[in-house]
């Protein structure tokens, strides 16, 4: 996925705000944003598998981040029982 010079100047991971909220949370919650800065959106166990972090630890993390409001969530296209999480904007 690449994005367009405009797309890439609006990324949530460039603003200095966001890495600043960021910098404050723990690893995992560092990592997790990271993963779906890269790829998203993405379910929570898709997360898990991309990270490599325990399914418990990426709760956490998702948990953390969306406190921060760093992180949103909506139902899956594809299944409607399952959330997708994304950087919000």
């Amino acid at each position: 996925m690449s994005l367009s010079a405009t797309e890439a100047e609006s990324a949530p991971a460039d603003d200095e705000e966001f890495r600043e909220r960021l910098s404050e949370l723990p690893p995992s919650a560092k990592l997790v944003a990271k993963v779906l800065e890269i790829d998203s959106p993405l379910s929570q166990g898709d997360l898990a598998e991309e990270s490599l972090l325990p399914d418990r630890t990426v709760r956490y993390a998702l948990n953390r981040l969306g406190d921060e409001n760093l992180v949103e969530s909506r139902y899956s296209f594809e299944d409607a029982r399952k959330q997708v999480y994304f950087l919000a904007d």
